[in-house]
């Protein structure tokens, strides 16, 4: 920072425990003395109605707070009285008070003019103050962050109105709180922007990726090869040598075991749940059942390579926890255990390859069918295996998937490898946003003399 921004004559000591030196004319404050924290609604399910209803107020909620901005896509709507105090104002600073997940509390973002006159649920609360437009800098930098983190412990997850308001914070002059809310305004606004051509970028891959795949495992990689019709209507035509068969004629299928509460343990062989499998991986989990269970329920052994799909969705709106979500072993998952609302796909015999399986059912036709036979509620859909495996398609011979699925195996490499040079440089770049924030709203630079453009 001191490479590029000057710093202040002259310094003091804060006073604070764990901030050092602030320019000697600021001072220290406590958040108490420059606005209100307020909590959020308490609503019940009956309170909940549909978008449409003339009455229905939007209840923002943590999964409305997506990199430090307000988004409008996972909605609640209650039918209840909103006291006027509970209403968002514009300029408010919304923050995730309370959340299952320790790593979302404290995340925050500004109510913009599409959020205001809305109200927030009673996990979350509101910071609300006249200051806010160098408040919300604050609260998301370093000393905020350190300061939401001494607060939360193996017994307490949350951040209460009493924990925001004894937050203690460098407080400069007024004038000097507009240069420096203006110089973050203006600075972070450019690594926003950065940050969202990366994350385009990481997007159109996984489109090119999925278009690539869609294409190689229904019309083969050899563009000049003789054609016929398919007989089934989404796939059109096909490779004339290829046969069209139902899937169900091709895959034997397991499905997870329904292990009981009881039998769940502190150690012993690892479970694979519904909610492990997520962006066609399956993650390490940390539930365990005795290792006797191999041996008990041998069907719910997975080895590797093993194709996993959840037969359960939290929410089929997001993509990530949308019914039908596949994965495949990893080897440090090689022996452990299937849990309930899941099913193994196998091929039934020599002549499907397991990779050209597992791509084939990431084609955005075999997507389709899934969501077109899931069935449920609102917030949960489901699948039962006969649907799953009620599905048309044509096969090439074994020798040409192994070729395609060779193919395919080298151009997700390469896919990967410039999703992760993204995925570094997004990291990077928001290390660079907060470390901004971090060094203006604690004096170690200077601004007053900062003129945009």
């Amino acid at each position: 920072m001191s490479e590029v921004f000057k710093k202040y004559p002259k310094y003091k000591d804060s006073s604070i425990e764990w901030l050092d030196e602030i320019p000697t004319h600021w001072t220290t404050t406590k958040l108490k003395y420059q606005g209100e924290a307020i909590i959020g609604l308490t609503y019940s399910p009956d309170d909940v109605v549909e978008a449409e209803s003339d009455s229905a107020t939007l209840v923002l909620r943590s999964s409305n707070v997506q990199n430090q901005k307000i988004t409008l896509t996972d909605n609640v709507f209650v039918n209840k009285e909103i006291p006027e105090k509970l209403k968002t104002k514009l300029d408010d600073i919304l923050i995730c008070s309370r959340n299952g997940s320790r790593a979302l509390i404290g995340k925050n973002a500004r109510i913009d003019s599409n959020s205001a006159g809305m109200t927030f649920g009673a996990f979350m609360t509101i910071f609300r103050s006249k200051y806010n437009y160098y408040l919300s800098h604050v609260f998301n930098s370093k000393l905020f962050e350190y300061q939401s983190g001494s607060f939360l412990t193996s017994t307490i997850n949350q951040l209460t109105t009493g924990n925001l308001n004894s937050f203690e914070i460098p407080f400069p002059p007024d004038e000097e709180l507009k240069s420096i809310a203006a110089f973050l305004d203006h600075e972070t606004a450019k690594i926003d922007t950065l940050i969202a051509k990366q994350e385009k970028l990481i997007e159109l891959l996984k489109e090119k990726r999925q278009a690539v795949i869609s294409h190689a495992v229904t019309k083969g990689l050899n563009p000049d090869a003789p054609m016929k019709d398919s007989g089934v209507e989404w796939l059109g035509e096909v490779p004339e040598h290829w046969e069209t068969k139902s899937l169900k004629y091709l895959v034997k299928t397991r499905k997870g075991v329904a292990f009981k509460s009881s039998d769940f343990a502190d150690q012993g062989t690892r479970v694979v749940k519904a909610s492990d499998i997520k962006q066609l991986t399956i993650r390490t989990s940390e539930v365990y059942l005795p290792t006797s269970f191999v041996f008990k329920y041998p069907k719910a052994v997975l080895k590797v390579n093993n194709i996993i799909l959840s037969t359960v969705g939290s929410n089929p709106d997001v993509i990530n926890s949308a019914v039908g979500q596949v994965g495949k072993v990893p080897k440090e998952l090689d022996g452990t255990l299937l849990n309930q609302n899941t099913v193994v796909f196998e091929p039934l015999n020599n002549h499907l390859n397991t990779q050209f399986l597992f791509y084939f059912l990431q084609t955005r036709a075999y997507r389709d069918h899934l969501d077109l036979h899931a069935h449920g509620t609102a917030n949960q859909s489901s699948l039962n295996v006969t649907d799953m495996l009620e599905f048309r398609f044509s096969l090439p011979p074994l020798g040409e998937q192994n070729q395609i699925a060779s193919y395919l195996n080298n151009f997700i490499d390469k896919a990967k490898t410039l999703e992760h040079r993204s995925q570094t440089k997004i990291s990077l770049l928001k290390e660079r946003k907060i470390a901004l924030i971090s060094a203006a709203v604690t004096g170690k630079i200077d601004v007053r003399s900062w003129q945009g453009g």
